[in-house]
């Protein structure tokens, strides 16, 4: 049965961004108060090793490895009592764990690599790096959730790390996910690109933000655009969405309508802000831009964002 609201590429375009080819079976309806011992105690348990915004990497001549096994985890000091479970791979349960050792302390044949530089370098598989990205946002969202937000009780982690319970007035918390909106704002045949100060040089980028409470992701779209450029935005348009674990975000990736091309940006938030041909942008993809201007890596969001455009 054919519907034309489902009518969508062969491949859904949030597949090829960073973060986003987890293929874990997380099994959400039977984790219990036994699901992360059940794991540890099971041969095949693969553990994931994160300590302060790296993954530790097995570093041989087949590629670099992440999946580690309960013995080379323990040997690593890796905290395995603050593990967190993501479910089961097709080899068997999935964790993730807290590092005990600094880069400098790693064994040879070990490297902690930044998450950013793994998205944008290919480093690991999208399987791989989509687990990464899951665990790496969990393990965040418990060390924030130590504590009770309502009466400042020390916390205790459950069912694997997706609640903790309050010790003193028994109040649930459960994981975060912080929607962003990341807008590619667009005429006929022009975008529009701003630049943060921390981007690489030559970087430029479409423009994102929070979305507020109380707020669509569309409202969201204009008001953001608004506030940094001064561009009115009509019609928007969802693309694709990128998994984001900065700490635990989601990027939700839209298309917007330009009502004006006059800008007023601002330079609080930006470097730059500026509208760009087609053909500049395609100059800027392929590397060959007379200014050496450049967009985004191809994991990022952004740069789906931008090919589309150019290629529409």
């Amino acid at each position: 049965m054919t519907f034309a609201l489902f009518d969508r590429p062969a491949e859904e375009p949030s597949r090829f961004v960073g973060f986003a080819g987890n293929r874990i079976d997380r099994q959400a309806e039977n984790r219990s108060e036994t699901a992360l011992a059940d794991a540890l105690s099971d041969p095949r348990l693969s553990v994931l090793i994160l300590q302060g915004g790296r993954l530790y990497l097995k570093m041989n001549g087949a590629g670099p490895d992440c999946r580690f096994s309960a013995s080379e985890a323990t040997g690593l000091k890796a905290k395995l009592q603050h593990a967190v479970l993501l479910g089961h791979g097709a080899n068997g349960p999935v964790i993730a764990a807290p590092g005990g050792l600094e880069p400098e302390d790693l064994p040879a044949a070990i490297k902690a690599i930044d998450l950013r530089s793994l998205n944008s370098q290919g480093l690991l598989g999208p399987e791989d790096i989509g687990a990464v990205g899951q665990g790496a946002s969990l393990l965040a969202w418990n060390a924030n959730c130590r504590f009770c937000g309502r009466c400042g009780a020390a916390t205790e982690a459950r069912i694997g790390g997706y609640k903790c319970v309050c010790t003193g007035c028994g109040a649930q918390h459960f994981p975060r996910t912080d929607p962003v909106v990341i807008m590619l704002t667009v005429t006929q045949e022009r975008c529009l690109m701003g630049r943060s100060p921390h981007f690489v040089p030559g970087m430029f980028s479409t423009l994102a933000g929070f979305v507020e409470p109380g707020e669509t992701i569309e409202d969201a779209v204009r008001r953001e655009t608004l506030e940094e450029s001064g561009v009115r935005v009509g019609r928007v348009a969802y693309h694709a969405s990128q998994p984001w674990p900065f700490p635990h975000s989601l990027m939700i990736g839209c298309f917007g309508e330009a009502m004006n091309e006059d800008l007023t940006p601002d330079f609080t938030e930006l470097e730059a802000c500026r509208w760009f041909t087609r053909d500049e942008v395609r100059s800027m993809i392929a590397g060959t831009h007379p200014d050496g201007l450049i967009v985004p890596p191809d994991a990022a969001i952004a740069n789906h964002l931008i090919r589309a455009w150019v290629d529409s």
